[in-house]
This record gives C-alpha cells, structure tokens and sequence, in this order.
C-alpha cells in the first residue's frame, strides 16, 4: 500500500493537484489583476 499523507493523497497525486492548483490559481489571479486594471480605467481614484 502506499504511503499517504494527512490529505488521504499519495504524493502522486498531490503533485497532479498542485499542477492542476497552479494553473487556476494563475488565471484567477489573472483575471482579478485585469478586473483591478479596468475598474482603475474607468472611475480612477487619484
């Protein structure tokens, strides 16, 4: 049986979640930065 971690997941499948993770993290943040930059754009507040 392998070894498992606090999360129930082997290290396999930790290391397919964190790929997986990291990639929608990007384009969340992705999407947040650009939804900051037109918010800026359209009612500045300076």
């Amino acid at each position: 049986m392998a070894e498992q971690s606090l999360s129930g997941l082997t290290e396999q499948q930790a290391k397919e979640f964190h790929e997986q993770f990291k990639v929608t993290y990007t384009a969340f943040v992705g999407l947040a930065a650009l939804a900051h930059l037109f918010v800026i754009a359209a009612k500045p507040w300076f």
